[in-house]
C-alpha cells in the first residue's frame, strides 16, 4: 500500500481570495514504511508575500521570484502522488489549495476521498487534547527541534513520523520492509529522520541590523561571548 505524507506552505488561507501555494514538500511510504522517496518544490505564487504568512514561513518574494510557477510542476507533482493515498494534518485546508491551484491550469481535481486526515484521527484519539504537529510530537516524543519555521518537506517528515505513532506504532507492518523482507528496526531508526530544509533560507536580518550587532559587541569588549569560537 502506497501514501504519501504531504504539507504545503501557502500565502494565506484562502485560494478563492488570491492565495496560492509557495511550497509542497512530500514523503512516500510503503506498506507504512517510509522508502526515502522524496518530493519537494518552492513555487513562485506571482502575488506577493503577506507579512503574516512569511512570519510563519519565512518565504519571502525576493526567495520565491525565480521559483517555477505552479503551472510548470503540475504534472511533475501529479506523477509523485499517482494514485496514493495522501495523509495530511487538517487535510481539507491543503487540498482546497491543491484542487485550487489544478483548477487554474486545468487539471483534473484530487477525488473528495483522496487524504487520510491525521488532525481528525489526533481528536478522535485524544479528545480534549491539543492536536497540533508540534503537540502530537511532544506527547509522541518526536524530535522536531528542527522546526523553527513552518516548512512543507520537514513538516511532511515529522507528520510522518506522527501518522505512524498515531495508526499504531512504527512498524504496523510487523518489521516488513517495502520487497516484503524482513527490517532491522535500529537501522531503519537512524536512517530516517525529519531532516533541516535542503535549501536554507537566506538570513532575515539587514545589513542594518548586522551593523548595529556588531557595534554592540564591539563595546563589550574581548570577552564577549560572540568573539568566542
Amino acid at each position: 500500500m502506497r501514501e504519501i505524507v504531504l504539507d504545503t506552505e501557502t500565502t494565506g488561507f484562502e485560494p478563492e481570495q488570491g492565495d496560492r501555494i509557495v511550497e509542497i514538500g512530500a514523503v512516500e511510504l510503503f506498506n507504512h514504511v517510509p522508502t526515502g522517496k522524496t518530493y519537494h518544490q518552492y513555487i513562485n505564487p506571482e502575488r506577493s508575500m503577506p507579512q503574516e504568512a512569511f512570519a510563519v514561513h519565512g518565504l519571502g518574494d525576493d526567495f520565491l521570484r525565480d521559483k517555477p510557477v505552479f503551472r510548470d510542476i503540475a504534472d511533475e507533482l501529479l506523477t509523485f502522488i499517482g494514485t496514493a493515498k495522501l495523509v495530511i494534518h487538517n487535510a481539507a485546508f491543503d487540498v482546497k489549495f491543491l484542487n485550487a491551484e489544478l483548477r487554474w491550469v486545468n487539471k483534473p481535481p484530487l477525488p473528495a476521498d483522496c487524504a487520510i486526515d491525521t488532525l481528525d484521527i489526533a481528536r478522535r484519539r485524544f479528545p480534549g487534547s491539543p492536536a497540533s504537529l508540534d503537540a502530537l510530537c511532544r506527547r509522541f516524543s518526536i524530535d522536531n527541534a528542527a522546526r523553527t519555521l513552518h516548512g512543507a518537506l520537514l513538516d511532511s517528515e515529522i507528520l510522518a513520523e506522527v501518522y505512524l505513532e498515531l495508526i499504531g506504532g512504527k512498524q504496523p507492518d510487523f518489521g516488513l520492509s517495502a520487497g516484503g523482507s524482513p527490517r532491522n528496526a535500529a537501522a531503519a531508526e537512524t536512517a530516517w529522520r525529519p531532516k533541516p530544509r535542503p535549501t536554507p533560507l537566506p538570513s532575515r536580518l539587514s545589513d542594518k541590523e548586522k551593523a548595529a550587532h556588531a557595534a554592540f559587541v564591539e563595546k563589550l569588549g574581548d570577552e564577549a561571548l560572540w568573539l568566542k569560537t
